[in-house]
């Protein structure tokens, strides 16, 4: 009998959706996209920009082999759902599976579900779609802009200045970077001064700060300002009026995909790419003793909206655990861009506490599961409250100010206190008119800030606020404008954890290549109103084709201009000859970093690092296969050895070589060979199989106490 046939995009997201529909469903994934655009055909765009931008798609290289098992699968199922994640991107998936396995767009199931929970998934099967061509025709825009600009600007920069790429959103990020640079290089520091009163009663030390001088606000702007002050509070200090209030302070909203990455980015040190890796396994499901269980709703998301029915469960929730006083009220609040198709990201089920599943998750599933728990129940619940004592302290025309307060009720704290910073400064019983006879006046020296370096998580606010690109592309963003070499991420200093973004020499040089030439592209407003055109394509409120010949026709001529005026960069001599064929030895920037090559490269392949590792100073080799010259060339995993001949030669060899295994006189329990000690490409050691690739057994050793200890401190 034929299955009903589901497809995914993940596999791990299949085998948990699976256990939920029984033995007559088969649910198989595609792992992702399955088409891309096309790199051939006009400037290799992909895009037939002479016919209405129609598009040539590809089957992607590696999934040839799982477009075939689908087109099987499809053969022998009953019926078939497209069941890819619920966004513009996973429409898109949706609409090139239909194409490629020959399926009716206008009558192929498509369903949709927002957790991977079986009352979800059971739901969407009970009210299938079919897929929404608007939503696709948003993403294929998107694509295309991308592709016109990225391959157009990345081929224009690395023609002139030797730089690797541009793209309409990772530019308009190195844009910002650069620009608070800007500011921070033109920042000229002022000087100003404050006068403080530290006061003494019983066995309590309080701080009071010069607010007001004559009734005006206190401006000192250098030493003499503020020793005129000091010499002036010669009389007694008397307080003239004491002020007590309540004051309530809301939890903060459920997180959306850009306020998770901010959140985990400052409170769990996540980068951006990690802290979304992580929340993808959390959502796909993950083994909590009853099988594979999805944790947390759909991670892309720019809405603040919780469902009713969770509401609800978590209410009764937090009324049982906490009491009635805890409760609170749901509240939302969208950014003006957001699209709101989704809810926040929370937990798929309350009563599953970050404790009762601590032990089925990795360090960093647990604490981001753990806060991510946290903001959802701290968001319904009631508002913290605090008693505020501000008191004012006057001395012949100069008023001093200080401020205490205490907690009265912790209310969402009770949950969310370990991410949020609160203290509690009591200032002693103090009445008006009162004379205060223990106090020393100091004043003290300050000089304005520049503007703080952007951090990961201000980054990506900032991108957020501005409308720049979507949240679920931070990641890719921020990785990309580093692994360019435009800019760095570093500590702001040894001993902190805090990273902040600088740029580099090419960065800037891009930047400022990209400003003269494309400046009415590359902004801020002018991307911000592409994603709005790109919202209204998805609503069906814009003609696609109408926006890329408008944008197109404005964009090329742009293009033609700056490979006209352009300079090209001159490249930097070493100050040697190339001992091939006696060209001037240059450097460039290549995929691992700078690098020495001949200025007659392609015809003079010859290329040198510029840091010779210790173990290869000295030394010369010759290929044992062509005879030509050997040199040391720098990959993703290191130096190694290269053939000066390449392309025509492609000999490699280890830069060092490798340790030969060690025998353990162990025997192996699979095949009987003896297993043998070895060290992988990352310098760990792990017992195998000596008869590998044919035996992939490989020992698994008992935790010792130490790291057992390490894992449960976390």
């Amino acid at each position: 009998m034929k299955k009903h046939l589901v497809i995914v995009e993940s596999p791990s997201k299949s085998k948990t959706i699976e256990k939920y529909l029984g033995s007559d469903y088969k649910v198989v994934s595609s792992k992702g996209h399955v088409c891309d655009l096309a790199t051939r055909g006009k400037e290799g765009l992909g895009i037939d920009v002479d016919h209405d931008f129609e598009p040539t798609y590809t089957i992607s290289k590696d999934k040839k082999d799982v477009v075939k098992e689908l087109k099987a699968d499809v053969k022998n199922a009953q019926d078939v759902y497209l069941a890819s994640d619920p966004d513009r991107e996973g429409e898109a998936i949706a609409w090139h599976l239909a194409r490629v396995l020959d399926l009716d767009v206008n009558t192929t199931n498509r369903i949709v579900f927002h957790e991977i929970t079986k009352p979800a998934v059971l739901e969407a099967l009970e009210h299938p779609t079919h897929i929404d061509m608007d939503l696709v025709r948003s993403q294929e825009t998107r694509r295309m802009l991308d592709r016109i600009i990225g391959f157009k600007l990345s081929k224009l920069l690395r023609n002139k200045i030797q730089s690797k790429s541009a793209g309409r959103v990772q530019s308009v990020a190195l844009r910002l970077i650069v620009e608070r640079e800007n500011e921070i290089n033109a920042f000229k520091p002022k000087e100003y001064w404050t006068v403080h009163a530290n006061v003494t009663k019983g066995k309590k030390t309080f701080e009071a700060v010069l607010d007001k001088v004559d009734g005006k606000k206190a401006k000192l702007s250098k030493e003499d300002d503020a020793k005129v002050v000091v010499e002036r509070c010669n009389q007694d200090y008397v307080v003239s009026k004491l002020t007590k209030r309540s004051k309530s302070k809301k939890a903060r909203l459920p997180f959306t995909t850009s306020t998770l990455q901010q959140e985990a980015s400052t409170k769990l040190n996540f980068g951006a790419r990690k802290t979304m890796s992580v929340a993808q396994r959390l959502y796909e499901g993950i083994d909590v003793g009853s099988g594979q269980e999805g944790l947390i709703s759909y991670m892309r998301t720019d809405s603040t909206r919780l469902s009713p029915l969770f509401v609800q469960d978590a209410e009764n929730y937090i009324e049982q655990t906490y009491g009635k006083e805890y409760m609170g009220k749901a509240h939302q609040k969208n950014s003006a861009n957001a699209q709101d198709a989704h809810e926040a990201i929370r937990p798929t089920d309350i009563t599953r506490t970050p404790e009762s599943i601590k032990s089925y998750l990795n360090n960093d599933e647990y604490r981001l599961y753990s806060l991510i728990y946290a903001r959802t129940l701290a968001s319904l619940m009631h508002d913290a409250k605090f008693d505020v004592t501000t008191v004012l302290i006057d001395n012949n025309g100069c008023q001093f100010k200080a401020s205490g307060q205490v907690m009265t009720f912790d209310g969402y704290t009770k949950v969310y206190g370990k991410y949020e910073k609160s203290t509690n400064e009591l200032l002693p019983k103090l009445e008006e008119n009162e004379v205060l006879e223990h106090v020393a006046i100091e004043s003290k020296q300050h000089f304005t800030e520049p503007p703080a370096r952007y951090t990961e998580a201000k980054l990506i606010k900032d991108l957020e606020e501005k409308s720049i690109g979507r949240p679920s592309t931070y990641a890719t963003i921020i990785d990309t404008i580093q692994k360019r070499g435009y800019v760095t991420l570093e500590k702001t200093s040894e001993t902190s954890r805090t990273k902040v973004f600088k740029p580099t020499e090419q960065g800037v040089l891009t930047d400022s290549k990209l400003q003269q030439y494309f400046s009415s592209v590359i902004n801020v407003e002018y991307t911000a109103n592409m994603e709005k055109t790109l919202d209204e394509i998805a609503e069906g409120q814009q003609d696609n084709i109408a926006y890329l010949h408008k944008f197109y026709d404005f964009f090329a001529p742009l293009v033609d201009e700056a490979y006209e005026k352009m300079p090209k960069k001159e490249l930097e001599r070493v100050g040697r000859k190339c001992p091939d064929c006696g060209g001037e030895l240059v450097y460039r920037n290549g995929r691992y970093g700078k690098f020495i090559s001949c200025i007659n490269f392609p015809k003079c392949k010859y290329t040198e690092t510029l840091d010779v590792p210790k173990e290869a100073q000295g030394e010369e080799k010759i290929c044992p296969n062509c005879g030509g010259k050997m040199v040391i060339k720098r990959g993703r995993y290191g130096e190694f050895w290269a053939c000066s001949n390449y392309p025509k030669c492609k000999t490699i060899v280890p830069l060092k070589e490798k340790a030969k295994p060690e025998p353990t006189g162990e025997m192996c329990p699979e095949c009987g060979h003896e297993l043998v000690r070895r060290r992988s490409r990352y310098g760990k050691t792990f017992i195998g199989c000596s008869n590998y690739p044919k035996c992939h057994y490989i020992k698994k050793e008992p935790k010792t106490k130490k790291k057992e200890t390490e894992k449960e401190e976390g």
